[in-house]
């Protein structure tokens, strides 16, 4: 099979392991998945952060590195995010280590066509290249976990990567909740997880999602990018934010239990990230190929596709 496609073993687990003490306890958590190297989002994260009432918990639920190339980026990004809470996404796992057979770790599905799989190896490669010059840093982003259970308002969370089960899982991909048999499996895993609700990310776009589980109704928030645009003709990214409180700049989201869950934007700074993109990754290499139309115009995809509560009015 093409490298990027399967996934390893190891990015493994079982759902009920999920099922235990929580590691965090907060009022407000930002689950922040997909930065990929974007210094402009993170700084407005930070920011933004500040102005929370209370204790608030930033957790980076991976993939906070990608295109941060230069030693510059690829030391300032990971500096910072292991100041706060952060889970391993395949991208860290990846660079962690030099066993190149699982290429970008990816566990890419059959609709990706095989041009895009290949031009993400070779950003895997040039960015584990790059993360050479870091032991100190690498053996930290191997150490990661790939899982965290929190709870926000008597609310349990588990924070995941991928899916339920897999660290490059597509579980919780937009794609595959569009099917019944997809939604099956992803209600069945909140009952073995003893959560309500699931914060991920990993499959790049978003999707908010409500499920009659074993518990009750059951939340799926996937931000999709921090660091990247999420929809059509739009220039900022989201994250998960959950809170006792609404927040009054959020795009879309919902209630359960007393607590909001909501989709954040991250309006960062556009040309500043794209002046350090362009440094990094100028025409005709494998990420400008694949993600800066993207960066400039956004995908083919729309707020109201991400949505899709059936049982709360939205925010």
């Amino acid at each position: 099979m093409q490298p990027g496609r399967s996934c390893p073993l190891s990015y493994r687990y079982a759902p009920a392991g999920l099922a235990r003490a929580p590691e965090l306890a907060t009022e407000t958590l930002y689950a922040i998945g997909g930065l990929y190297g974007n210094r402009q989002a993170l700084e407005w994260i930070g920011a933004r952060a500040a102005l929370e009432p209370g204790n608030v918990a930033l957790v980076f639920n991976g993939d906070f590195n990608w295109f941060n190339v230069d030693a510059a980026g690829f030391r300032a990004v990971n500096e910072a995010v292991l100041q706060h809470t952060a889970l391993r996404g395949n991208v860290e796992t990846e660079i962690a280590g030099e066993d190149p057979a699982a290429g970008c770790g990816c566990g890419y599905p059959e609709s990706v066509g095989d041009a895009e799989v290949e031009r993400s190896n070779r950003i895997t490669e040039q960015l584990r290249a790059s993360a050479g010059a870091f032991p100190g840093l690498r053996a930290q982003l191997g150490a990661l976990p790939m899982h965290l259970v929190a709870v926000v308002g008597g609310v349990r969370v588990a924070i995941v990567h991928g899916d339920a089960v897999s660290l490059a899982g597509w579980g919780f991909s937009q794609e595959a909740l569009r099917s019944e048999g997809g939604r099956s499996a992803a209600r069945d895993w909140f009952g073995a997880a003893n959560v309500r609700i699931f914060a991920s990310s990993h499959s790049c776009l978003p999707v908010m999602q409500d499920f009659d589980a074993q518990h009750g109704r059951c939340l799926l928030a996937n931000n999709g990018a921090a660091g990247m645009p999420n929809f059509e003709g739009t220039r900022y990214g989201l994250i998960t934010r959950i809170a006792r409180n609404p927040a009054r700049d959020a795009l879309y989201g919902t209630r359960l239990e007393g607590v909001h869950i909501e989709a954040l934007p991250v309006p960062y700074d556009h040309a500043g990230f794209e002046n350090d993109f362009l440094a990094n990754w100028p025409a005709g290499s494998p990420a400008y190929a694949s993600y800066h139309r993207r960066i400039v115009a956004g995908p083919s995809y729309r707020p109201r596709d991400a949505l899709r509560l059936k049982a709360s009015a939205t925010a």
